[in-house]
């Protein structure tokens, strides 16, 4: 199943990448110098998910509302149970159901990273990535690409153990969805490796260790850090408790006003040029026993105030819709 879908996802990724006028319909033009795609270059794939195949009958399996369709379209973060749906063999209850207004497709991977490439590195330092003391850091939230042929991955599929490689880009939606084990592996697939609990800190603070990456007095909105509705309690339509057992849904962050794109907010940013540190994503650190730092789009309150938050409380092969993860390399000189 995951090779069939990373060779969907490729396919995908190269058919999306083209040329068009600078005053093409489909958006306006990206050059390298500001938005980290190649001069000319367009980025034809949509953030849009695919529309929802039809819903149908309403069903319940295990006290979990669902929807009798085809077991093969009930598939990745959605699981099937016969017995609760009539008619013909292969219609079964599909749960968990989406909120009624909901049109993401689960099974759609898009694709909205096509053609961005990474911005040069500050002196010393790989590309995408910004000078902090002796080390580098990437300037922004990690995306995937596939690490044979760079073709961009989904950032709403959870990589597993695919062969993927991190990637610091400016512009684009950043990799939910990952275990810090698979994080890991990317950075080293990169030539780098995940920040340290100590370097993530220094990043984020900036030289004058502040609170927050902007400063020493948190500003509201100033980073993606307070969405009003958790996104589980608006694809589910329900606050009922089991739904935070459906947290992987590819759709989770292809809601409105929820995960940004690489440094969208502009002044969340530190003294060293680092975007994104507090809220968006939470970010793994290499610390073993797992942590991951800085909130994200829904809280940066509850455990600890902006850079100061981390979240301790799952293992390094946990993954939802709000984990990420940025990369850090020593600095060359």
């Amino acid at each position: 199943m995951l090779a069939r879908l990373a060779a969907t996802v490729v396919v995908l990724a190269l058919a999306a990448c083209g040329r068009r006028s600078p005053t093409g319909s489909d958006g306006p033009a990206l050059t390298s110098d500001t938005s980290g795609a190649p001069d000319g270059a367009a980025c034809a794939a949509s953030d849009a998910a695919a529309v929802l195949d039809a819903r149908g009958a309403a069903c319940t399996a295990g006290g979990i509302p669902g929807s009798c369709i085809d077991v093969a379209s009930c598939r990745g973060a959605r699981s099937s149970t016969a017995g609760a749906c009539a008619g013909a063999a292969n219609i079964e209850c599909c749960t968990p159901r989406f909120a009624a207004d909901i049109t993401c497709d689960p099974n759609a991977a898009p694709q909205p990273n096509a053609c961005l490439v990474e911005e040069p590195g500050d002196a010393g330092c790989p590309a995408g990535m910004a000078r902090v003391d002796t080390f580098c850091v990437d300037r922004f939230e990690a995306a995937l690409v596939d690490a044979a042929t760079g073709a961009p991955w989904s950032p709403y599929i959870d990589p597993g153990r695919a062969n993927v490689r991190a990637v610091s880009l400016r512009n684009a939606v950043p990799q939910g969805y990952i275990a810090q084990t698979a994080a890991s592996a990317a950075c080293v697939a990169a030539g780098k490796q995940l920040c340290s609990d100590a370097q993530w800190l220094r990043a984020c603070q900036g030289p004058a260790a502040t609170t927050y990456p902007y400063g020493a007095t948190r500003e509201p909105g100033v980073c993606n850090d307070a969405r009003a509705v958790h996104p589980a309690v608006e694809l589910y339509g329900t606050s009922d408790s089991w739904i935070f057992a459906h947290l992987d849904s590819p759709c989770l962050d292809q809601e409105a006003a929820g995960l940004a794109r690489s440094g969208a907010h502009a002044g969340c940013v530190t003294a060293e040029g680092v975007f994104d540190m507090m809220g968006n994503l939470h970010e793994w650190t290499a610390a073993t026993a797992g942590t991951f730092r800085g909130g994200y789009y829904v809280d940066t309150v509850e455990n600890g105030p902006g850079c100061l938050y981390a979240t301790t409380a799952h293992d390094t092969a946990y993954a939802d819709y709000s984990t990420g993860f940025r990369c850090c390399a020593a600095a060359q000189r």
